[in-house]
């Protein structure tokens, strides 16, 4: 095929995944027999309709990777790990049957950090994983019963983030939906009646952001500084608060006690990539491309709960100058991700 653009994004659900994304899908369908939504028939399709989409529309390669929340959503550790272990074998494969036209991100259980690094050893040394995917913050059991939330900031993370360092292959942060308790009109949880501001539109990218922001900030990037980060949905916000929360961690009261050497700008320009996923805004992505540099901003769609169709389109009519154009849509990510293309 000739030369396209790359799509970073792209959510796949691998054979009897079904029943583990139901309650997510529930929040967005109402009801609906998850076996028979259209939904979940483009994400089970790889080499089909999915294919003959990016030949019609100009998507020369797509980076595949489980739906979230993936393992992320599993409180309990050993089903994580299977679910991270099972479905990164399966997509890999998947992947291996089209390799001019498809590659694999790996799911990474964070449960245990040390089991953790040598997944994502295993993905990437033998599989043949582009980098990983994690789906912000892992579900655990809380105590007393429910659910809780761990975040990949701590110090027992470092065994992880210093592999991923040595692998030098990208880390994709993607958002999810929010855990049970938050839910729950019995629990308080701030969205158990407030449902609407679930999802992409507005709780996404207000998790995620707060995750990023801790790990930009907490000195891992410090001990680790060749560690690649990458933020869809054009870096969940946080290039368009770049200078304030700059301006502001960088006042004498925070400099003094913060745990990071930097502020959230240098790690933004040294360590994150942003993409499009999503976000098909034209000033968004030039105000990004002028805040952090072309060089940091890479295209993706978010298929299926976006279209093809759509962001190609968009991305067809895009006025950029050609040298930034061809960066975003392709050898940047080439670049990061090690893909096997031709620049």
């Amino acid at each position: 095929m000739p030369k396209g653009t790359i799509a970073l994004e792209e959510a796949v659900l691998e054979p009897g995944g079904i029943p583990r994304v139901a309650r997510d899908a529930a929040l967005f369908a109402p009801g609906a027999d998850m076996a028979k939504h259209p939904l979940t028939a483009k994400l089970q399709d790889i080499h089909g309709e999915r294919l003959r989409q990016m030949d019609a529309e100009g998507v020369e390669y797509m980076l595949l990777s489980l739906t979230s929340p993936g393992p992320q959503g599993e409180a309990d550790p050993a089903a994580a790990a299977t679910i991270a272990s099972e479905t990164n074998t399966w997509l890999a494969g998947e992947a291996r049957k089209n390799p001019a036209r498809f590659g694999a991100l790996a799911s990474i259980s964070m449960h245990d950090p040390g089991a953790a690094a040598a997944e994502l050893r295993r993905a990437v040394a033998e599989l043949g994983c582009k980098g990983a995917i994690l789906n912000d913050y892992q579900t655990v059991a809380a105590e007393g019963g429910g659910e809780g939330k761990v975040y990949y900031d701590g110090d027992e993370f470092r065994v992880f983030w210093k592999e991923v360092e040595a692998l030098e292959v990208p880390v994709y942060m993607h958002p999810r939906y929010r855990t049970a308790p938050d839910l729950d009109p019995e629990t308080g949880g701030e969205y158990s009646t407030r449902r609407h501001l679930l999802g992409a539109a507005v709780q996404f990218h207000l998790d995620l952001s707060f995750h990023l922001y801790a790990l930009l900030s907490c000195g891992m990037l410090d001990m680790f500084p060749g560690v690649q980060l990458v933020a869809g949905h054009l870096g969940e916000g946080i290039p368009f608060n770049l200078w304030r929360a700059s301006h502001w961690y960088n006042q004498p009261v925070k400099k003094a006690t913060r745990p990071s050497k930097y502020d959230y700008e240098h790690y933004f320009k040294h360590n994150v990539s942003i993409t499009t996923s999503g976000f098909y805004s034209t000033s968004g992505l030039k105000y990004c491309i002028n805040e952090i540099g072309a060089a940091r901003c890479m295209y993706a769609i978010d298929y299926p709960y976006d279209t093809i169709q759509e962001a190609q389109n968009w991305w067809k009519e895009i006025d950029l100058p050609a040298e930034q154009k061809e960066a975003v849509a392709r050898s940047n990510a080439i670049k990061l991700f090690k893909l096997p293309l031709a620049l």
